[in-house]
């Protein structure tokens, strides 16, 4: 019998989370059946990265390394429909961390993003907010690959000084520039041609008065409304896009799960090549999966946030 610690919500979030509303429990988990295989996580995220220590399926042989959405748990148990295998050829000189950060999911919502739904040409100009982040870093880097002049906003100086390194044209804290309108005015003042949209609320009508017309908008996010006790109301930006005759569509990188072997392919490729940089925000400890999910909602992280079991 093998024991499970796993972290349990016992409370819904009220506003922004705390430590009261997990538990941690252990649990003893059976044996694997034919068919099963046992995992043990080496990294966490969201999508928690696992590797199999016991195997009765013969497509998950002991030692292989994949994805699973298995929640915060140290083991679990499978039936394989849930694992997606890591990519065979993964570079040993490549930490499989970055399986769930800018070679996973992260970097295929980037990907998607602006191939997908933004449609992003040569010579365009994009902005993207939380830039700083698993997604918003990617994001520009791409944008870089493609020739494109890349803007971004960050919570911090030090989050800016980061999208500097990667090649951002322009980059600016949001939360010390005096206007938000003339940060962006003059970090593009011809305007945007795509804006690529991690943050919602009202940032974003400031955003969407920037856009040229005809201008595309890829919603993957909205960090500044998650925590909200009472919904935000308003401005509209209803108006705006009629008159700008802009193009906003929500995505999720699910949506292109065919494409995820192929796709990851090419984002090793760019980073073997050097063309994409990447930063994590290791915790150590699954016990401290708690404070490291709190960190990542209060914007702690520069680059992937991790949680190394």
């Amino acid at each position: 019998m093998v024991q499970a610690k796993t972290w349990v919500l016992i409370k819904h979030f009220d506003g922004f989370p705390k430590n009261t509303n997990f538990e941690l429990k252990v649990e003893e988990l059976p044996k694997p059946k034919d068919g099963e295989v046992l995992l043990e996580a080496v990294f966490l995220s969201v999508d928690p990265y696992m590797r199999v220590i016991q195997s009765k399926n013969p497509a998950f042989p002991v030692g292989s390394h994949v994805v699973s959405r298995s929640g915060w748990r140290t083991h679990s148990v499978s039936d394989g429909t849930d694992l997606v295998p890591v990519m065979p050829e993964w570079p040993q000189d490549v930490s499989l961390s970055l399986a769930l950060g800018s070679i996973g999911m992260p970097g295929l919502t980037a990907l998607y993003g602006i191939e997908e739904v933004l449609g992003l040409q040569k010579g365009e100009t994009l902005l993207v907010n939380a830039a700083a982040g698993a997604v918003g870093s990617m994001v520009g880097q791409i944008a870089k690959i493609k020739g494109c002049k890349v803007v971004g906003s960050a919570g911090s100086d030090a989050k800016v000084a980061f999208l500097k390194e990667l090649g951002f044209d322009e980059a600016f804290n949001y939360k010390t520039v005096g206007s938000l309108e003339e940060a962006l005015k003059k970090a593009s003042p011809e305007g945007y041609d795509c804006f690529f949209e991690n943050v919602g609320g009202a940032s974003s009508s400031v955003a969407l008065q920037q856009m040229k017309n005809f201008g595309r908008i890829a919603v993957c996010g909205s960090i500044s409304t998650y925590n909200d006790t009472n919904p935000q109301t308003g401005p509209y930006p209803h108006f705006t896009m009629i008159v700008k005759q802009l193009k906003m569509e929500g995505f999720m990188q699910s949506r292109w799960e065919h494409k995820h072997p192929e796709s990851i392919k090419r984002l090793m490729g760019w980073l073997k090549e050097g063309k994409l940089q990447f930063r994590e925000h290791i915790t150590k400890g699954f016990e401290n999966m708690p404070a490291a999910f709190m960190g990542l909602l209060q914007g702690e992280n520069i680059g992937k946030a991790v949680v190394a079991v």
